[in-house]
């Protein structure tokens, strides 16, 4: 009987699938981004049909292209396509930032010369255009006062105004309110000035000045009101309308009244985006210069009394300094323009701070 042997070869035991994707290498992006700019700078000085900025330009399209090719070639089409949305999206916020970063850096590189004690404690009275001193101090003020003036009289009004709207406001009255509102958004800085100069200054300020109109910062801070009142109104609207209505609910099936209401669940819970709104209409109205130099008149000298006699504000310290032929006027104008933004970021941080403090969250 003969047996038939059958050699069988051993195979070698099935590898699993591997779950890792083939990967771009972390330097990839860097390379490719430096690549594109030396690519990018060769063409454009090599033609010389422009200078740095079409270099950034015409490298983050060189840039892209390389992303999606290289991301294509090792990682597939889908994660190619990723890649490059991703990269739209970071330089967009790039392209965003850089403005204020350039704002930020200009005015800090240039506003810091003049940055000193006797900016902060002089005002420009009696100082000529030779002379190297000289600061803000007056128009400091003046900008803390009429802000603050225009503020009280504002804010309880746009709010109350945006409660009725929103929590009250029925038909036709509301609806009028609301077109209003949004009329004056658009309405330019000067005609306020105009309005509150036709208004205030030429026909009631005669009655407390023995029949002779009188340029005062209380008159800027009414031109300045009429500026920030659309911009609280609309944004505390908004913010009520945010408030869940379940929360007025509860409150109500527990037999709140509708006043206690508002006051103790929707003010607070909306208290946070009222803030913002706020200051955005204060950082608004710090920099506004025609209605100050029409009602207020400006000046030189300190005048800490709103009510009586011109008063100056920071942006028309910057305005006045900036058309100024001393050639230390501008130092001083940047430093002021420095101080402005350093006031409204200050202001800005505290309200937000005062803001955390909710009933509400805690």
């Amino acid at each position: 009987m003969t047996t038939t042997v059958t050699s069988h070869r051993t195979r070698p035991p099935a590898q699993p699938p591997s779950l890792r994707a083939r990967r771009l290498p972390w330097y990839a992006a860097p390379a490719i981004a430096v690549a594109a700019l030396a690519l990018s700078a060769v063409i454009v000085y090599g033609t010389g049909t422009g200078g740095p900025v079409l270099v950034v330009a015409l490298g983050a399209v060189l840039y892209l292209v390389g992303l999606f090719a290289a991301a294509n070639a090792v990682e597939g089409r889908r994660s190619a396509r990723n890649r490059t949305w991703s990269a739209l999206i970071h330089s967009a916020f790039v392209l965003a930032v850089l403005p204020l970063v350039s704002v930020v850096w200009t005015l800090v590189s240039k506003g810091a010369e003049r940055l000193d004690v006797n900016f902060f404690q002089t005002s420009m009275n009696n100082i000529g255009a030779r002379d190297t001193n000289g600061g803000a101090y007056h128009a400091i003020i003046g900008t803390l006062e009429q802000v603050g003036v225009a503020t009280l009289i504002t804010v309880p009004l746009g709010i109350l105004c945006a409660i009725y709207v929103v929590e009250y406001g029925r038909g036709k009255f509301a609806f009028a309110i609301r077109f209003f509102v949004d009329v004056m958004t658009g309405i330019p800085s000067i005609v306020s000035g105009l309005f509150v100069l036709a208004f205030w200054v030429l026909v009631v300020s005669p009655w407390f000045n023995d029949g002779r109109p009188s340029f005062s910062g209380f008159a800027a801070a009414l031109a300045l009101s009429v500026l920030m009142l659309p911009t609280i109104v609309r944004s505390t609207e908004e913010m009520l309308r945010l408030v869940p209505a379940p929360l007025r609910e509860g409150a109500y099936a527990l037999g709140v009244p509708k006043w206690k209401t508002i006051l103790r669940v929707v003010l607070p819970t909306a208290l946070p985006g009222i803030v913002t709104g706020v200051m955005l209409a204060i950082a608004r109205a710090a920099g506004e210069t025609a209605p100050v130099l029409l009602v207020a008149g400006g000046g030189a000298a300190i005048n800490t009394n709103p009510f009586e006699n011109n008063q100056s504000s920071l942006s028309l310290f910057v305005y006045q300094q900036a058309g100024d032929a001393s050639r230390y006027a501008p130092a001083r104008a940047w430093t002021a323009a420095l101080t402005l933004v350093a006031l409204v970021l200050i202001l800005t941080i505290g309200a937000k701070l005062l803001a955390r403090r909710n009933r509400l969250s805690r």
